[in-house]
């Protein structure tokens, strides 16, 4: 039985966000992915606080992706440290569950 993860990523814009997407979609190495196309993120860099707009998204996968599909999103991203964040799924419809099985390699 596949383990279900949520993957997030923050982008600095829609252009690269649609862009990571695609490639974790086209070798699908996630089932779907939601772009959120505006938080505020504040946070520490460099000892200084600092804050951005960027774009959130939300990748759903499998467990055996993650390695993959983290460097994938890393090699395309321009952020020295790119968020990437996986996050177990603990429950979800079984349909939605075993789509998500059904799309992913």
């Amino acid at each position: 039985m596949n383990e279900f993860i949520l993957i997030l990523v923050t982008a600095p814009n829609i252009k690269l966000a649609r862009r990571l997407v695609n490639a974790a979609l086209k070798p699908k190495l996630a089932a779907c992915a939601n772009i959120i196309p505006s938080i505020e993120s504040h946070y520490w860099w460099k000892e200084k606080l600092e804050n951005e707009r960027e774009v959130l998204i939300l990748f759903k996968t499998i467990e055996e992706n993650i390695p993959e599909l983290e460097q994938t999103i890393c090699n395309l991203h321009p952020y020295d440290t790119p968020e990437f964040i996986a996050i177990p799924i603990a429950s979800g419809s079984q349909k939605y569950l075993n789509w998500i099985s059904e799309n992913t390699n």
